[in-house]
């Protein structure tokens, strides 16, 4: 931890109030955040630039914060501090414009998250929705590349499944604090302890006791799309927050994806939209790895194919797609008897080669 990380974090307790531009005022006047907060009046905040008001507030409640007991309630939450100084501050995201002061940190950041691809979209999502976000973060996680979303439900779930089931990276950020009680939404609570066992990690700009307010969300998805390469859209209504994560990608000079679907969806206007405007249409991670000139990571997908390892299984294989296709059907094609094909589709999705929609509905499972 930076020496000057409780100075960051004793600052940022007035997050409401104080975020990257006024950091930036405070540093370019004191030199520290140390000295700002301990040798500072009103007067010397207000010629820093802060209003006025806000220079009295942080005079007032100074003597009630004690930086020893917040730093043991975030040792106590298992929390790091990073901070814009630090050498594991996220490179990609050190480059936007507003990048936040301070991270509140569980789990490891690692250099390759450079190679980081953020997967965005609707809560409501669509069967088809369902199986492009899994597939694709599936391909891109196995390839190398890291998924960031923000744990909220529908495609962010997906994308960091994709990544937690295969026991790759995957970053996922928060509109809350990092506090146990105060992860939102509270359903996915189990995956960002999973994401942090495979060895990910979860991220926020806002302390503990922090709730998911409405506001925090459009500056959470500065931070989804500041710590990727690009942005991929997966099924996202009109007006949708997926959608102005890929605005800020575009303001932050970040490549943004989008898969089309049906003109017939609400789901699809948001992604259809974009690839009107110039995103990138993708169909498969191929598509963003290529277009992202990362070669090495083409190739770690191309030589994952699924193989059969019976004649039966080649049959299958053979006539099933990411199109649901029904167990009757299968026996129609592949003229084996039903009772063979059953057992064998048992076997193959217990390999992870195939997987079951339910309804006797089969797709490929990569």
């Amino acid at each position: 931890m930076h020496p000057q990380a409780p100075y960051f974090h004793a600052f940022n307790l007035f997050y409401e109030r104080i975020g990257p531009a006024r950091f930036k005022k405070i540093l370019g006047y004191f030199g520290s955040l140390e000295k700002a907060w301990k040798g500072s009046g009103v007067s010397d905040f207000i010629a820093a630039g802060l209003e006025e008001d806000l220079a009295r507030e942080i005079a007032t409640r100074r003597p009630q914060i004690n930086l020893e007991k917040e730093m043991e309630k975030m040792a106590q939450e298992d929390i790091e501090i990073v901070t814009i100084l630090d050498e594991n501050y996220p490179k990609l995201l050190k480059e936007i414009y507003d990048p936040p002061h301070v991270l509140y940190l569980k789990g490891i950041l690692k250099a390759e998250d450079e190679f980081s691809l953020a997967i965005v979209g609707t809560r409501r999502l669509s069967n088809y929705g369902y199986q492009a976000a899994e597939k694709i973060s599936y391909d891109l996680a196995q390839a190398g590349m890291t998924i960031v979303s923000g744990l909220a439900q529908g495609i962010d779930t997906l994308a960091h499944l994709g990544a937690v089931k295969q026991k790759k990276r995957t970053v996922a950020v928060l509109g809350s604090s990092l506090g146990k009680d105060d992860i939102f939404p509270s359903t996915n609570r189990k995956l960002a302890e999973m994401i942090i066992q495979e060895g990910g990690a979860i991220l926020s700009e806002y302390p503990l006791g922090a709730l998911a307010l409405r506001h925090h969300f459009p500056a959470r998805n500065r931070i989804v799309s500041g710590l990727a390469l690009g942005v991929l859209v997966i099924e996202a209504p009109e007006k949708s927050g997926a959608l102005l994560t890929a605005r800020h990608a575009l303001e932050q000079n970040r490549e943004v994806f989008a898969l089309p679907g049906s003109i017939f969806s609400p789901n699809s206007l948001g992604p259809n939209n974009l690839i009107k405007m110039g995103a990138k249409l993708v169909t498969d991670a191929q598509d963003i790895l290529e277009e992202l000139n990362l070669k090495s990571l083409v190739q770690n997908i191309e030589t994952r194919q699924i193989l059969a390892d019976t004649k039966e299984e080649q049959m299958i294989l053979d006539n099933l797609s990411h199109e649901a296709l029904a167990i009757d059907k299968l026996v129609q094609l592949t003229k084996l008897e039903t009772s063979l094909v059953n057992s064998t589709l048992s076997l193959m999705e217990m390999k992870g080669k195939v997987k079951n929609l339910g309804g006797a509905q089969y797709v490929l499972a990569r």
